[in-house]
This record gives structure tokens, C-alpha cells and sequence, in this order.
């Protein structure tokens, strides 16, 4: 499997955050880590979010030489009063956070269903309902969620991923509709597989379930209805993510970045 050409990294050039504060949620790892660290090279000051201190820690030590900064702040956002006031003042808000679990509708456990479904849908509303009146306040603000090829197109055992992401597709879009006279953008990015740790737990369960190396599950099953045969890179998603809050990405609003390797062309 061959790898993306690498990128640039956290400092990469065409963003300039100076003054702004981000939130980026699910920050200890995977997509959330890159783009905290993307936001915080582009200098801004970023409120990384998550459950996982250790985590925090060792982003926060990775950010230390980046133009902006990053303060790490332990939160679970099914704690959604928490949540709503953990976003107030923010002028960018990374919707990222996500937990996975791959059964049969009717072995699904309703409390897992329900779990999902607060931190993946009705967290991101708190989130955005905290952050929007310090964004229409000083007209201008960007929000940015992280939905999945899931948002578009459903798969057989991920009820409550498949639900969420939908449902995220929807408060995106009327956060843009009613953003947009406030100089607030809303978008989605719509990543397939990528190389996070929890794409890695599914292929390592899905291989010792079916007795099969990893790679073949890889390829035969997360990669099937992909045209690039390879996991996307959480610093792809990272430079997805800081466009949409540059200056070029002013009149994209409602819509999905599709980051899906060819998946949605079939």
C-alpha cells in the first residue's frame, strides 16, 4: 500500500488564525490531534477537548513550538451543559468527536445507541448553540464537522454511527442557513477509513474475529468500495479542515467535503 506524499504538517502555509480561539473535539488523537495542531500553527489560540488527559498532554507537549497555542481542557461530552459552555467565545469549532460499535440492529445496545447519539449529534448542536453568539456578535465565525462517507451513505451494522453522522449532516446545514447573514460558515468533512485508532481497533477485532490477517481485511472489507486502496491520513483531513476557514473558503457554506477515495462515485 503505497502512502500519500507527506504533507507539510501543522505549519503548513494559507491559514492565519492570529487572534482567533478554536475548540477542537476528540483532540488526544486521530483526526482531532491534526487539527488541533494545524489550527495551532496557523496561530490560533486552540481549546483542545477530550476525555483522554494523557492524550491532552501529549498533544499539548507536540504543540508547544507552534506559532499559536493549545490548552487542553478533560471534558465528556455526554456532560452537555459542559459542553455548551465550554464553546463560549470560540470563532472556530471542530466538531470531531465519535465512538464506534459495529452490531446487528437488534443486538444493538440501546444504551450504546443512545450514548452515540449525544456525543456525536447532540453534542455538536450544545457546541454550536454555545458558540454561535460570540460568532454572530463579531460576524464571523467557522464551523467544521467531521462527518463521514457514513453521513452520506449507510452500511449494515453501524445503526447509531450511520444515524449520527446523518443527523450531523442536517444541523450542519441549518447552522449554514442560519449563519449565513452573520458571516458564519457550516460545513462538513466527509473522510471513508482513515488511519485512527479507532479504524485500527475494527480491522484488529474484524481480523481475530474471522481468523484473517489485517491487511486482507483492509482491503476486502474498509477498503472494498474505495477506488484509492489505501487509509487516508488524519493530516489530510487537518488540511481539509483549515480550508474551510480560510479566506478562500468564504462562500462555502451547507455543503460536504468528500474525502471518500472514490467511494460515493460508484
Amino acid at each position: 500500500m503505497t502512502s500519500p506524499t507527506p504533507l507539510a504538517g501543522p505549519t503548513a502555509p494559507g491559514l492565519e488564525l492570529d487572534g482567533r480561539t478554536a475548540l477542537v473535539t476528540g483532540a488526544a488523537s486521530g483526526i482531532g490531534r491534526a487539527c488541533a495542531l494545524r489550527l495551532a500553527g496557523a496561530g490560533a489560540k486552540v481549546r483542545a477537548v477530550d476525555r483522554d488527559a494523557r492524550g491532552l498532554d501529549a498533544v499539548a507537549e507536540d504543540a508547544r513550538d507552534l506559532r499559536g497555542t493549545l490548552e487542553p481542557q478533560v471534558l465528556d461530552l455526554t456532560d452537555l451543559d459542559a459542553a455548551e459552555s465550554a464553546a463560549a467565545g470560540t470563532d472556530v469549532l471542530v466538531n470531531n468527536a465519535g465512538l464506534q460499535l459495529v452490531r446487528p440492529i437488534e443486538d444493538f445496545p440501546p444504551d450504546v445507541f443512545h450514548t452515540v447519539l449525544t456525543v456525536m449529534l447532540e453534542a455538536p448542536f450544545r457546541l454550536i448553540r454555545g458558540a454561535l453568539p460570540h460568532m454572530y456578535g463579531q460576524g464571523w465565525g467557522r464551523i467544521v464537522n467531521i462527518s463521514s462517507v457514513h453521513g452520506l451513505r449507510a452500511s449494515p451494522y453501524k445503526a447509531a454511527y450511520v444515524c449520527a453522522k446523518h443527523g450531523l449532516e442536517g444541523l450542519s446545514k441549518t447552522a449554514a442557513l442560519e449563519g449565513a447573514p452573520h458571516g458564519v460558515t457550516s460545513n462538513c468533512v466527509n473522510p471513508g477509513y482513515v488511519r485512527t485508532p479507532l479504524v485500527e481497533r475494527q480491522v484488529a477485532d474484524q481480523a481475530r474475529a474471522h481468523e484473517v490477517p489485517e491487511e486482507r481485511v483492509l482491503h476486502e472489507v474498509l477498503l472494498q468500495d474505495s477506488a484509492v486502496k489505501r487509509l487516508l491520513e488524519p493530516e489530510e483531513v487537518a488540511e481539509a479542515v483549515a480550508y474551510l476557514c480560510s479566506p478562500q473558503a468564504s462562500f462555502m457554506t451547507g455543503t460536504s467535503l468528500v474525502l471518500d477515495g472514490g467511494w460515493t462515485a460508484h
